[in-house]
């Protein structure tokens, strides 16, 4: 599968931590090129940068994004332009935190429209003006793979989740439409649903140890799940294994739906 990928160049949104970092990594081990945008930390960013190139000989570089500002995404791959010839994968995962989820990560009937509306920005909105900008690209080199990453708090009910559990419906909506309009291409579109993985974003959560427990307590494996989780999911989505898979949703979580 490693023959496939060398020399091809993934874009991603958020790729210094957690999942996205787990992503990366996954890729430059297949040798592919890579692309990533960081929110704040610049210094984070370029130690991953020298640490990609140094070990996986693949060229990568960083870029300073605001995912909450989504149509500076036409800036951001004309910028990525300049550095590599291609674009073969777009993975649309960095999500908001913080401030910016006031009014959005709460109960249903303490639901604030500036926190739902700037979850829906870094979700959906960011995933079509990205997945546009990359489509541009792919059409170009005759093809390529389209992921944005989601969670099962669409499927089951997370304490204070609503505003992110709706907005995951609806970026696995948009995917299916992306998908029936870019085949034509030879685009595949899909996307890798989480269960509750172990990262910096969910140890956020007020009731962190008590997801933590019952998705243990849930799963057939008995353990939380892990960002390579979800990176080697995407890692087969986008690989010519996965040729004829589009339009769908890769549920990874241990199996904790089901029960």
């Amino acid at each position: 599968m490693s023959d496939f990928f060398k020399g091809k160049t993934l874009v991603i949104s958020g790729g210094t931590r957690g999942i996205g970092k787990a992503i990366v990594y996954e890729f430059a081990k297949a040798g592919v090129n890579i692309a990533f945008t960081y929110n704040a930390n610049e210094e984070l960013a370029k130690e991953i940068t020298k640490d990609l190139e140094s070990n996986y000989k693949i060229k990568a570089r960083a870029y300073p994004f605001n995912i909450l500002e989504p149509e500076s995404y036409k800036e951001l791959f004309e910028e990525i332009d300049k550095d590599f010839d291609r674009v073969d994968f777009f993975i649309s995962n960095a999500i908001i935190s913080g401030r910016a989820v006031v009014g959005g990560y709460t109960k249903f009937m303490k639901l604030k429209p500036r926190g739902i509306n700037n979850i829906f920005t870094a979700t959906v909105n960011a995933f079509v003006v990205g997945a546009q900008q990359a489509a541009k690209r792919m059409e170009a080199v005759g093809g390529g793979s389209i992921i944005s990453i989601s969670s099962t708090g669409n499927l089951v009910h997370i304490e204070n989740y609503a505003g992110h559990g709706t907005a995951k419906a609806a970026v696995e909506a948009m995917a299916r439409y992306a998908a029936t309009e870019l085949g034509d291409k030879n685009i595949r579109v899909n996307v890798v649903s989480g269960g509750p993985i172990e990262t910096d974003a969910l140890r956020a959560f007020t009731n962190y140890e008590e997801v933590k427990q019952a998705t243990i307590n849930l799963s057939p494996l008995n353990r939380m799940g892990q960002p390579q989780d979800l990176a080697g999911a995407c890692l087969f989505l986008c690989s010519d294994k996965a040729s004829w898979v589009t339009g769908h949703t890769f549920i990874v979580d241990g199996g904790t739906t089901f029960k």
